[in-house]
């Protein structure tokens, strides 16, 4: 078995257009989901997952993301003093030993460029790969990481790529999975026939799109240095899974479990419904976002 992966790639260059005018100024990834920004929840279950070397894939007007995560002995330090243990704990991600590593896209040339500057960082070894605009909700965010981590090392993958499934009549919107064999379980790997990135509509019957999180081997690297740009001038991950796939290297597919679910913010319809299913979920102001909805519910 090899040895256990400890280095995540955490792409966050995307422009954000479809979030315009929010994300002008402001990164997608540090728009607020209830009390804390999409990143620190991908950053928290990274580290609950073991990830401890984390490298951020920027962009332009993405300083934030830098600021957010640099200690900051000063505030600490305040809030010591005033004895703020509560506000102490929600900052703990920036306490717990992680290091963190930047560089930039200086142009969006895809999602399997911007993965290809890290190879580098992972200097050889099996690594994760965690979109920064996604977040897992679960009672344990980390579990579907570990499983994967875990079913990465003991099946040698040459990858372990989380899917969901989606309505067949939205399949186009995403990379589509296509998995060998009998239907795929919850929590079991199972090898991937194929992968399709945006397949047009009515083309596929597979209803299982990628789902943000994924664990490759190093030797993606040398896909991704072989994959040829798309249309748009792009170099797609998927399409360097797909090139592994066709080289007859096992990768998998491993879908969530029922009460795991991963919410993303790339355009406002969801990242609504993330913020709000989130804010009624908030283990301290939940019961207020319940009482007022309810509330309005009745007004209507």
């Amino acid at each position: 078995m090899s040895q256990p992966i400890s280095k995540a790639i955490v792409p966050a260059a995307g422009l954000g257009t479809r979030l315009l005018p929010a994300t002008k100024s402001q990164p997608k990834e540090m728009l607020p989901v209830g009390r804390k920004p999409v990143m620190q929840y991908v950053v928290e279950e990274l580290q609950s997952a073991g990830l401890m070397q984390i490298l951020m894939i920027t962009g332009r007007r993405k300083q934030a993301i830098e600021d957010h995560f640099d200690a900051d002995p000063v505030l600490l330090s305040a809030l010591e003093q005033a004895g703020n243990e509560t506000m102490l704990a929600e900052l703990s991600y920036i306490q717990r030993g992680s290091r963190f590593f930047y560089t930039r896209q200086s142009s969006p040339k895809g999602l399997g460029h911007a993965v290809g500057l890290g190879a580098e960082f992972v200097d050889g070894q099996d690594c994760v790969v965690a979109l920064g605009d996604s977040v897992i909700a679960a009672e344990d965010p980390a579990a579907p990481l570990r499983a994967m981590m875990e079913a990465h090392r003991a099946l040698k993958a040459a990858a372990v790529v989380a899917v969901e499934h989606v309505p067949l009549e939205e399949t186009h919107r995403y990379g589509i999975v296509i998995a060998q064999g009998d239907e795929l379980s919850p929590g079991e790997p199972v090898l991937m026939a194929d992968i399709i990135e945006k397949p047009p509509r009515g083309t596929v019957s597979s209803p299982l799109a990628v789902a943000a999180r994924y664990t490759f081997s190093p030797a993606i690297f040398e896909a991704l240095q072989r994959t040829p740009p798309d249309s748009q001038g792009e170099i797609q991950l998927t399409s360097a899974s797909k090139l592994r796939i066709q080289m007859e290297l096992p990768v998998y597919a491993w879908l969530f479990r029922p009460d795991q679910r991963r919410y993303d913010v790339g355009n406002f319809e969801s990242y609504f419904r993330t913020f709000v299913d989130f804010a009624l979920a908030d283990e301290r102001y939940g019961y207020l976002a319940r009482q007022y909805i309810k509330a309005k519910a009745y007004e209507l």
